[in-house]
C-alpha cells in the first residue's frame, strides 16, 4: 500500500498541478522588472539546501514558482539576445562573442532570424526596447558596474565594431560583463547614441527611477555584475564568496526596494530567472522545451558546448499583485516565451522566435489573480473522501477523492494502488500519503493547497488484515 500510494501521490501531483495555458487578456501591469542571474540548474537554485534561501523560499512564497522554465542556448550571450529580441543562437553568440563583430546585414529569414555569424545585429533587427520606444513607453537596462571603468563609457558601454570585448574576465572594482548586456548588440539601439546612453545605464541609477511611478520605466532589465550573478564561486577580482550566496545577497538588497516602490505598487511584475543552466562538465544541461527550433544556417546545436537543443532548466519566480502568492506552475516556458509574454503585456507584436506559431505565452495559469484583489481568489479548497473500507482489507481498494474550490475545477482521483484518473485540470498542489499508526492500521491523508497557499486536508484510516 505504501509503494502504490506513493506512486499515486506523485502522479496526482503532476496531473493536478498542471494548468493549461490561457489566452485571456493580460492584467493591467504597467511596470516590469526582470532580474537575470547566471549559470545554475533549477534544482540547485530552488531545491532543498539552496544557497539562495531568499530566492528559493522567500520570493517563492511571495509569488509563483516556475520549475520548468528553460534557457534557449549556451553560453550566456545567446540567451540574453533571445530574451529581448527572439533571435536564436549562432556560433559567435554561443561563444560569448570575444570580438564585437557585425552579423551580416540584410539576410533575414521568413521567421525573423538574422542569418549568419557575428554578434551585433543590423538595424533591421528590432528588440523589445525598440518596440517600447516606438510606442512612447520607457525602457531601461540597469547593469551593475557598467560605470566603473576609468577609460570606457559610463553608459551604453561597448567597444568599436571589430574590437575585442575587454570585459570577458572579471576585474577588481569593475565586474561589468558586456555579454550580459543584450541591448548593445543591436544597431537599432547603439546607432542612436543619445537614446542608448539615456537608457542603457549603471545599476546605481535604479533607486532614482524608483522614486515615483512616473519615473519608473515600463520595462526594466536588471543584471548583476560577475560576482553577484551567481556564476563565479569564489568571485574573481573580489573577496566576496560569489555563487548563489552573493546572488542571494544581491536580491535581498534590490528586490525589497523594487517591491516598496510606487511603480511596482501601481501595477508591477518582478521576474527573477537565470540565463542558462550549467553548460559544461558535471551537471551540464542543454535540455529545452516548447518545441524550440534550431536554425542550421546559424548553429548546428543550440546547446553550444553541450549536446542538446537548449539552455537547460533554470526555473523562474514571478511576483505581482496579479499572481497568487505561493503558487506553483509546472507549465514549460523559455526565454522566447518571456519575450512574447512581455510583448503581450504592452500590446506589442512578437519578435523572432517569440512569434512562432503555437508558442504559449503567460496567461491564466500565471496571472492567477487577474483583478489584483486577493479577496477575489475565492474560498479555500475542500477535500472529501468516499469509499474508505470499514473492515480490514487484504488487497488493493479504491477511494474516491474529490477536491473542490470555487474558480478551481473539481477533480476526481481514484486510488487503488495503481490508478490515478483526473477528470479536469486544477490549479492545486495535491498530495497523498499513507502512514502506519499502529500494528496493521494505516492512515490515508489527502492534502490540497491552492494558488494562495490555502490548505485543506482529509484523513481516513484502514486496517490490514493479519491473515
Amino acid at each position: 500500500m505504501r509503494r502504490g500510494v506513493a506512486a499515486v501521490a506523485l502522479t496526482a501531483a503532476i496531473l493536478l498541478g498542471a494548468a493549461g495555458p490561457s489566452h485571456a487578456t493580460p492584467p493591467p501591469i504597467k511596470h516590469v522588472f526582470i532580474v537575470v542571474l547566471e549559470n545554475e540548474n533549477a534544482d540547485t537554485t530552488f531545491g532543498p539546501g539552496s544557497k539562495a534561501p531568499y530566492l528559493a523560499k522567500t520570493l517563492r512564497s511571495m509569488g509563483q514558482f516556475m520549475p520548468n522554465y528553460f534557457g534557449t542556448g549556451h553560453l550566456s550571450l545567446d540567451n540574453y539576445i533571445a530574451m529581448v529580441s527572439g533571435q536564436g543562437p549562432n556560433v559567435v553568440t554561443q561563444a560569448d562573442a570575444p570580438a564585437y563583430t557585425d552579423v551580416l546585414p540584410g539576410l533575414i529569414g521568413a521567421d525573423g532570424q538574422a542569418m549568419g555569424h557575428g554578434s551585433v545585429y543590423p538595424a533591421s533587427v528590432k528588440t523589445i526596447a525598440d518596440q517600447l520606444h516606438a510606442k512612447g513607453l520607457a525602457w531601461r537596462g540597469f547593469l551593475e558596474d557598467m560605470g566603473n571603468s576609468a577609460t570606457d563609457s559610463k553608459t551604453c558601454r561597448h567597444p568599436a565594431i571589430g574590437a575585442a570585448d575587454n570585459t570577458q574576465s572579471a576585474r577588481q572594482g569593475d565586474q561589468y560583463a558586456m555579454r550580459h548586456n543584450p541591448f548593445v548588440y543591436f544597431h537599432s539601439i547603439i546607432d542612436d547614441a543619445a537614446t542608448c546612453n539615456a537608457n542603457d545605464v549603471p545599476l546605481d541609477r535604479l533607486p532614482g527611477d524608483l522614486a515615483s511611478a512616473s519615473t519608473t520605466p515600463s520595462y526594466s532589465f536588471i543584471v548583476p555584475n560577475l560576482c553577484h550573478d551567481g556564476h563565479d564561486e569564489p568571485c574573481k577580482g573580489s573577496n566576496e564568496p560569489g555563487g548563489l550566496v552573493s546572488a542571494n545577497a544581491f536580491l535581498q538588497q534590490w528586490i525589497p526596494q523594487i517591491l516598496a516602490s510606487p511603480g511596482y505598487k501601481a501595477g508591477g511584475l518582478v521576474i527573477v530567472t537565470l540565463d542558462e543552466a550549467i553548460a559544461q562538465g558535471s551537471g551540464a544541461d542543454a535540455s529545452s522545451c516548447c518545441n524550440e527550433p534550431t536554425n542550421p544556417a546559424n548553429t548546428p546545436n543550440n546547446g553550444g558546448p553541450t549536446p542538446g537543443s537548449g539552455g537547460g532548466r533554470v526555473g523562474a519566480v514571478l511576483i505581482s499583485q496579479y499572481v497568487a502568492a505561493g503558487s506553483f506552475n509546472p507549465t514549460a516556458y523559455n526565454h522566447y516565451t518571456l519575450l512574447g509574454s512581455m510583448e503581450d503585456l504592452f500590446q506589442l507584436a512578437h519578435l523572432g522566435y517569440a512569434g512562432r506559431s503555437g508558442l504559449k505565452t503567460f496567461g491564466g495559469d500565471v496571472y492567477t489573480n487577474p483583478t489584483g484583489n486577493p479577496k477575489d481568489i475565492g474560498p479555500p479548497p475542500t477535500v472529501s473522501l468516499t469509499g474508505m473500507p470499514h473492515q480490514c482489507v487484504r488487497r488493493a481498494f479504491r477511494v474516491k477523492v474529490r477536491v473542490h474550490a470555487t474558480k478551481l475545477r473539481s477533480t476526481l482521483v481514484f486510488v487503488d494502488n495503481r490508478t490515478v484518473r483526473s477528470g479536469h485540470k486544477s490549479k492545486l498542489d495535491f498530495a497523498v500519503s499513507v502512514k502506519k499508526v499502529s500494528v496493521g492500521r494505516h492512515r490515508l491523508r489527502v492534502r490540497a493547497t491552492d494558488g494562495a497557499l490555502r490548505r485543506a486536508s482529509r484523513s481516513g484510516t484502514f486496517t490490514r488484515c493479519s491473515t
